[in-house]
């Protein structure tokens, strides 16, 4: 079972002094919250591509090789690289180079991304977005097969027995598709014999284990060998010394974070009633102490088959302090209980 963290690194304003973090600043901490996750024992940590004001991260490979030099063993990948707005060639090439710089540890996690903002900031149309998602997909793989391309599509100019350089130093380098809960997303996964990554964000997590069996059964009709394809969940969550500060800390970010997205997209109110549900024991949100937390984890493994967990952490802008503590108790007291019980199965 594996673990780790996840961000957007955001730059909301903060809760209680309405500030705002200049994007240089967030950076620079989360190459700091990469290097303390390699210390404490995690197995992975993940950056996002937005292109937003109030997110500082539009170019996760060039964030994780900050810290690449700086870790020696935590895996390192995007969350999500959002393909369809994207060129495959220049991800190839700049996730080869993560890969060098880390000595093998890179990953890239596709996507669609939930937000539209790179697509005309690219000159892409949306009327285009499942299109331009598979058309890029089968580029990403088919530079990953070989050093020399030949390819053609509608959506960008085609290759000819061109070369892609660097070559990375995993061979395969590792491409993961991430779903919202897409059950086209989870069954294109399946048959390309690609990881999958399922952001269970809402509602109840068991309503993701029907996704998981239809993933495993895309895989099996496709002739993949399932034991060397990982099952890993994105969710948002937050530890703390107590339960009750955990809460405390978390919800005032995640309350003006889940709002400001709501207003956006037609969403109600996001209020503590709701935040409070959500962190119980069925709930979407692993908030608490570390027992708290892995208790949930290994539910979730029972329960929904996840073999890698990645907790989004921070929702919003909150301490820097506070998150460094966060990843601290995943590592150290989180992740130990979780994979002492995982290893009895």
């Amino acid at each position: 079972m594996e673990i780790g963290i996840s961000t957007f690194v955001e730059t909301t304003p903060d809760v209680k002094t309405g500030e705002v973090i200049s994007h240089a600043q967030r950076i620079r901490e989360v190459v700091e919250e990469i290097v303390l996750a390699d210390q404490v024992g995690l197995d992975v940590f993940g950056v996002g591509e937005h292109h937003r004001v109030d997110y500082a991260a539009s170019s996760p490979a060039i964030v994780l090789a900050a810290a690449a030099s700086q870790t020696s063993r935590i895996r390192l990948t995007s969350a999500v690289t959002v393909l369809s707005s994207a060129d495959p060639v220049r991800v190839f090439q700049d996730f080869a180079t993560l890969d060098a710089i880390s000595n093998g540890r890179a990953e890239i996690m596709a996507g669609r991304g939930s937000f539209i903002e790179s697509f005309p900031l690219f000159g892409y149309d949306l009327k285009d977005y499942d299109q331009l998602f598979e058309e890029k997909l089968e580029l990403l793989l088919k530079i990953r097969e070989s050093e020399k391309v030949t390819w053609k599509g509608g959506h960008r100019p085609a290759i000819n027995n061109l070369g892609v350089y660097p070559r990375p130093v995993q061979n395969p380098l590792p491409v993961w598709i991430g779903s919202g809960g897409n059950q086209d997303s989870v069954i294109r996964a399946g048959l390309l014999g690609l990881p999958l990554v399922l952001a269970i964000i809402g509602g109840s997590p068991r309503q993701f284990a029907p996704l998981v069996q239809l993933y495993k059964k895309a895989v099996a009709h496709a002739g993949h060998d399932l034991s060397k394809l990982p099952v890993a969940s994105h969710s948002h969550g937050f530890i703390a010394d107590s339960t009750e500060a955990a809460a405390e800390k978390f919800f005032p970010s995640t309350q003006q974070a889940m709002n400001k997205l709501g207003s956006e997209r037609g969403w109600g109110r996001y209020d503590r009633s709701s935040f409070d549900a959500a962190c119980g024991f069925e709930g979407a949100l692993y908030v608490g102490d570390p027992k708290t937390v892995a208790e949930k984890i290994i539910h979730l493994r029972k329960n929904v088959g996840i073999t890698r967990f990645m907790l989004h952490v921070p929702v919003g802008t909150m301490p820097h302090d506070d998150v460094m503590r966060a990843i601290e108790l995943l590592g150290k007291e989180v992740a130990p209980i979780v994979r002492e019980e995982v290893s009895r199965w």
